[in-house]
């Protein structure tokens, strides 16, 4: 029963009408359809290569879990037991950080940043010499400490890390002590030159200041306090696994966080804002397929006699309904289908080729064209979406069927 409609329809959609006028509406609609859907594809799929480049870059700087105190700034490296953590599975290291603010001063220029101290551990699993700019990722080298710092950092100080008589002053205030009558005698004061310098995201370029750890316990006065352990994994361990086995270890005095927990607002307000698009061109959408709604209108009156006809067969309302709303539905499916086809087209493209670029005259910015990330799920949402606004526009004109009057159309008199 379910092919004649179908049937019937698909005839509908291909033949001519007898108004001219029938058939521009029809096309209008599947064309605004097909541009909705395309547009939200490439929208999307531009939202995914924005988030995977935003993902890509912090997790250069941020560790797949990170390991705190639960209560205070920070913690006994004897209170945190090396050893059980480096025996669970998936681990590859662990390095321990010291990490506080410190006044820096090169020359005349001051700027105020965070000091991170590492310890000798954080080189070898940390993905920052990718991103050096100037200079090497270099902190230790024959007894001798160095700093790397973010690029925002180093262009507020003016420093070049080619200039071998160039040092980093640091400041920061004593904990303990008696400070006397002197305004420096409050702060405890110490030099470091610079080996590189890194660039990832302004949040990072003009907050830190990467040093060994024992220069940070000095500069800061403490012993064998650390303010976190940032934990590495090995390629193919499960992140959220490890982070609940370590949680375990560790029991409540820690508080363990994974890579998105550490950024849990820059990931939420990135997937609202995509969501948020979503939902404004869902909404132009919604408007485009008001054509739909006029044309099968137009539709069901041209066809007054077709549908006599059929009633003198022996079709009832039903079919006749389920006739013009498998018309509608196909015009709605034909542009969605097409919507995403010519939007993958799109993206491929650009992802081939680049042709739409971010700065034409060149700036800045980490990427020169627009970064394009085509996910099975979007495309999936898409024509749902695309689907039920389709089946909501048909059924508006179809409802009302029954009211039309075919007699006259078919040549009755009463």
């Amino acid at each position: 029963m379910l092919k004649l409609p179908v049937f019937i329809a698909w005839r509908y959609l291909k033949s001519k009408k007898s108004h001219n006028v029938i058939n521009i509406i029809s096309g209008i609609s599947v064309a605004g359809v097909t541009i909705g859907t395309m547009a939200l594809v490439v929208v999307l799929s531009v939202f995914n290569g924005f988030e995977g480049l935003v993902i890509s870059l912090f997790n250069t700087f941020d560790p797949p879990v990170k390991v705190t105190a639960t209560t205070g700034k920070t913690f006994s490296q004897n209170d945190y037991p090396l050893d059980r953590i480096a025996a669970i599975e998936g681990i590859k290291a662990q390095t321990g950080v010291l990490e506080d603010k410190a006044l820096l001063r090169n020359g005349q220029a001051q700027y105020l940043a965070t000091i991170k101290g590492v310890d000798s551990t954080f080189v070898q699993w940390t993905g920052l010499d990718s991103v050096i700019t100037a200079g090497r990722l270099l902190l230790e080298d024959n007894n001798h400490q160095y700093a790397v710092a973010g690029q925002g950092v180093a262009y507020y100080l003016g420093l070049n890390p080619d200039d071998p008589l160039q040092r980093l002053e640091a400041y920061a205030p004593k904990r303990t002590g008696n400070f006397g009558i002197m305004p420096d005698q409050a702060f405890n004061r110490l030099d470091i030159p610079l080996a590189g310098i890194f660039s990832i995201q302004q949040d990072f370029d003009t907050k830190y200041v990467i040093v060994p750890l024992r220069f940070a316990r000095e500069l800061f006065g403490y012993s064998h306090e650390l303010s976190s352990v940032e934990i590495a994994l090995e390629p193919g361990a499960d992140m959220l696994e490890a982070e609940a086995r370590i949680q375990q270890a560790l029991g409540q005095k820690f508080t363990v966080k994974n890579r998105f927990e550490q950024q849990e607002t820059l990931y939420h307000i990135m997937r609202s804002e995509k969501w948020a698009i979503f939902l404004i061109l869902s909404f132009i959408l919604l408007i485009a397929t008001f054509n739909v709604i006029g044309s099968l209108s137009m539709l069901i009156l041209d066809k007054r006699k077709d549908i006599a006809i059929l009633h003198s067969l022996g079709a009832d309302d039903t079919l006749i309904r389920r006739i013009f709303l498998a018309e509608g539905m196909m015009v709605s499916f034909s542009g969605a289908i097409a919507g995403l086809i010519l939007g993958s087209i799109i993206c491929i493209v650009q992802q081939q080729f680049g042709l739409v670029h971010i700065n034409a005259e060149g700036g800045s910015f980490l990427i020169n064209t627009y970064p394009i990330l085509m996910q099975g799920t979007d495309f999936l949402f898409v024509f749902l979406t695309v689907s039920c606004i389709g089946f909501a526009a048909a059924y508006i004109p179809v409802r009302s069927l029954g009211r039309i009057d075919t007699r006259s159309a078919a040549g009755y008199s009463g």
